[in-house]
């Protein structure tokens, strides 16, 4: 029975004097007071919440609060959007720069209508100076293998190849995407790139002649000409792989065209890129010593009278 009683129902004095003094608090563990919290919902006449017209209102100040003026173009805070990219993302552009897929679009797939401007203009600066450093190399290593060629630095290789491979990232995405836009007045259902988005697929295709000028420091013609064909048909591929669901609406012969152009001139600019074998200097001429040449003058013809 002692049992039972134990087992039985208790009230205990201190909780039930506490509760009856403070009867908006609860007790959790022991004496430890812990305020109730309430939830206070209003309604209406309609017998709607009044929460969710709350939440409503704090959503459209949430969108306005969002809704900014764009600034100018001639701004500093205009371009630092196109800047704004992390690691993970540029690293994940490249692989997709140099991993093209038939079926894989790189301005759907990877930019995600968020072009930037870091990656492209970092991979034409490194490629400059890259093609820079192992021109003055391979005069370099020429030079130890067959002393006749003289080496002297050549500095304004890094001007020249800045120069060139700047050109070709932005007039010929500017081409490319006015054409485009023409053609976009004559086919209605094309649906063109923007000029950032073309700028940065230039750009990013061209990450993959960085490995291959280095490559192009082993004195192996055919090594050399093997990884030049692959690194233009990797970087080609994926410029035609993106530019295909864009001039497929057009007509076949102007999409063939377009698409030959644009292979044409990467394919110039990968032979650029490429050193050109080098040739021993001619020696000098030396002039051979050959004995002076006495002319001897002839004597005046006598006069018949004489």
């Amino acid at each position: 029975m002692a049992a039972a009683d134990e087992l039985a129902f208790h009230e205990f004095e201190e909780a039930t004097n506490l509760l009856a003094q403070t009867p908006n608090e609860a007790t959790t563990r022991g004496d430890q007071l812990v305020p109730q919290q309430h939830v206070a919902v209003a309604m209406d006449s309609g017998g709607s919440y009044g929460a969710e017209d709350e939440v409503e209102e704090n959503d459209k100040t949430a969108l306005l609060q969002e809704e900014k003026q764009q600034p100018g173009f001639w701004t500093f805070s205009y371009y630092q959007s196109f800047f704004d990219v992390d690691t993970s993302q540029v690293l994940d552009r490249i692989k997709g720069s140099l991993l093209p897929r038939p079926g894989q679009n790189f301005v759907r797939h990877h930019l995600r209508n968020r072009p930037d401007l870091y990656g492209p203009f970092w991979i034409c600066a490194t490629l400059a100076f890259v093609l820079a450093i192992t021109g003055n190399l391979t005069l370099v290593l020429a030079q130890r293998r067959d002393p006749s060629i003289h080496y002297s630095p050549q500095f304004h290789k890094v001007t020249v190849a800045g120069t060139a491979i700047y050109c070709y990232a932005w007039l010929v995405p500017l081409a490319l995407w006015g054409f485009l836009q023409w053609r976009k007045g004559v086919r209605e259902r094309m649906g063109p790139y923007t000029f950032l988005e073309t700028v940065c697929v230039y750009g990013y295709s061209l990450f993959v002649f960085i490995p291959t000028v280095v490559l192009w420091l082993i004195p192996v013609p055919w090594l050399q000409w093997l990884s030049g064909a692959l690194a233009l048909g990797l970087s080609a591929a994926g410029l035609v792989f993106t530019l295909w669901p864009v001039v497929r609406e057009d007509t076949r012969l102007a999409a063939v065209l377009l698409l030959s152009v644009v292979v044409l001139l990467h394919a110039l600019l990968a032979t650029g890129c490429k050193p050109l074998p080098l040739e021993p200097a001619a020696p000098p001429h030396q002039a051979t010593s050959q004995p002076p040449t006495v002319l001897l003058s002839s004597p005046p013809p006598r006069s018949a009278a004489a």
